[in-house]
């Protein structure tokens, strides 16, 4: 069991975060903000893949009042991600906000942030200080390196914030670099008890993306440290859910629909074990219990290798082997591996 990092809780809408809460998934929204029916959809499509917060941008005044409207239409709490203009900010909070990004690296007038904290208090919403190493306020110290930097920016942050008797803070640090986003996430994580939002910022298409997020978001979650995660692909948002779940399962932190544990394959598989887990995997999709369900390519070495299954089959020539948590409960034709398979799945959850 992970030992978490103990974390002021706060709330963004209806959605705890710190204290006890479970890991929170974030997304943002690709879509024109001032696009109203398209963000609306968009927003729908991820409340229905599982995220639990949203963020949308909030390049102008329209923008900024569409959020009205949007949450008349929608269920998640919505984040304005607010840069270069303060007034943005405040605009987004008269339209509803449920919080703010603002970003220290292009809002740094101490004045007008004290005007957004001023109507961010009178809401009880909270701001994230989101840093960015690509749009860093100046060094304090010319000699820091980029994760220090970080830290700084931050904590500069933070303090002027606690000086306006304001503590409704959730802090990231976000790096295209691994390391560097590890190392200012462990140091802050020492210094302060407000929320973490964790991500590897620009993290690229799915693929390697994917992979880079799940290094530097793991390994911290893995150390404790982190209340919020946004997976950020270049791709649909809703893909970077499914991959934040990916990580959150993988270290047992939080359950959401199904697990597909399936083999690599090898000489030794006298099925196409691939095909058939990627059949599997697209009519898991449909389902949203947290089930374990096993593929595997060697009937008498597949249900002990995967006995912490709740269902699957091990597949050899012309045959396979339906288990349950590791016993075989029936043998199956190999034209009907994946029918016999999503109907002992189906069983299981009636």
């Amino acid at each position: 069991m992970i030992a978490r990092r103990q974390s002021k809780p706060i709330r963004i809408g209806t959605v705890p975060i710190g204290g006890n809460a479970p890991i929170i998934v974030q997304s943002m929204t690709k879509t024109d903000t001032r696009n109203i029916p398209a963000t609306v959809a968009q927003i729908r499509e991820l409340t229905d893949c599982g995220c639990d917060i949203v963020r949308v941008a909030v390049p102008d005044f329209e923008a900024a009042q569409a959020i009205s409207t949007i949450k008349k239409n929608t269920s998640l709490p919505i984040i304005a991600d607010i840069h270069f203009d303060y007034r943005l900010a405040l605009e987004a909070l008269k339209a509803g906000a449920d919080g703010l990004r603002l970003n220290p690296g292009n809002i740094r007038e101490p004045g007008q942030i004290a005007k957004v904290v001023q109507a961010a208090k009178q809401r009880q919403t909270p701001i994230r200080i989101g840093i960015n190493a690509g749009s860093l306020p100046p060094a304090l110290k010319p000699c820091e390196s980029i994760s220090q930097h970080m830290v700084n920016a931050a904590l500069e942050q933070i303090n002027l914030l606690e000086s306006l008797d304001f503590d409704l803070i959730k802090v990231s640090l976000k790096a295209f670099d691994v390391p560097t986003t590890i190392e200012a996430y462990r140091t802050i994580a020492q210094k302060i008890s407000y929320p973490l939002h964790l991500g590897i910022t620009e993290a690229g298409l799915p693929r390697a993306g994917a992979v880079r997020s799940a290094v530097g978001i793991g390994i911290l979650l893995h150390e404790g440290i982190g209340d919020t995660i946004r997976v950020s692909l270049s791709a649909h948002p809703c893909e970077e859910v499914d991959t934040a779940y990916e990580i959150l399962k993988s270290l047992d932190l939080r359950q959401h629909g199904p697990t597909l544990i399936s083999c690599p394959s090898c000489g030794r598989a006298e099925v196409d074990i691939i095909s058939l887990a990627e059949s599997v995997d697209k009519n898991l999709r449909e389902i949203s219990k947290p089930i374990k369900v096993a593929v595997m390519g060697c009937v008498v070495n597949g249900p002990g290798e995967a006995k912490d299954a709740d269902v699957g089959i091990a597949c050899g020539k012309g045959k396979g082997a339906i288990f349950r948590k590791g016993k075989v409960v029936s043998t199956v034709a190999e034209k009907d591996f994946l029918e016999a398979l999503m109907a002992e799945v189906k069983s299981l959850l009636n």
